[in-house]
């Protein structure tokens, strides 16, 4: 069997087995999501690499539009992987681990909710950014791999039922466009 037959193949497979893990979770999720705006608190997102980038995706979704049908004010969404200055000034002067929890801190207020990257599931700086977002009563969401680490630790877990890294970015962009699309039916509801 060729790559290519061999991904889609996988893929193919994964995708009922994720619909069937995750469709409850994802419709929890954009009602916890949609609470959070609003009550006019925000979202805060986190992940690193390739989920780094899904972070900014999905902070751009919500301060933007993702259905371009309706029309809405931008929503409070922002993605903690955006400022090399902070960025770089955390690693450097506390440690690589505490760059989003710091941030957290900062930013983080009871009533927001904090949207977890995290194909390992595994990785410290999305747990101790979790850990932080527990402290100050901040509703946590992880998209990750099934089994992980940081299911534990969050309220909600959207877990794709594989452990190689493309097919979980693949199927964590496809459950975040969905988890977009609802949130936006749930605020139009209102």
């Amino acid at each position: 069997m060729s790559i290519l037959e061999e991904r889609f193949t996988e893929l193919i497979d994964i995708l009922p087995k994720f619909k069937h893990l995750s469709e409850s979770r994802l419709e929890l999720a954009a009602t916890v999501i949609a609470e959070t705006f609003l009550s006019g608190s925000k979202v805060l997102i986190c992940g690193n690499g390739g989920s780094a980038a899904d972070s900014q995706h999905l902070a751009a979704e919500f301060v933007g539009s993702f259905s371009k049908d309706i029309k809405r004010d931008g929503l409070p969404a922002i993605a903690l992987t955006t400022d090399s200055s902070i960025l770089t000034a955390i690693s450097n002067d506390f440690a690589f681990e505490d760059i989003f929890s710091r941030q957290i801190e900062a930013y983080g207020a009871e009533g927001d909710s904090l949207i977890v990257f995290t194909t390992s599931g595994n990785s410290q700086n999305c747990l101790k950014a979790v850990r932080a977002a527990k402290g100050k009563n901040i509703r946590t969401i992880a998209f990750t791999k099934i089994n992980a680490e940081i299911t534990k630790l969050v309220d909600i877990a959207i877990e794709v039922p594989s452990s190689n890294t493309q097919h979980i970015q693949e199927c964590h962009i496809l459950s975040y466009h969905i988890l977009s699309e609802l949130v936006e039916s749930e605020l139009q509801k209102i």
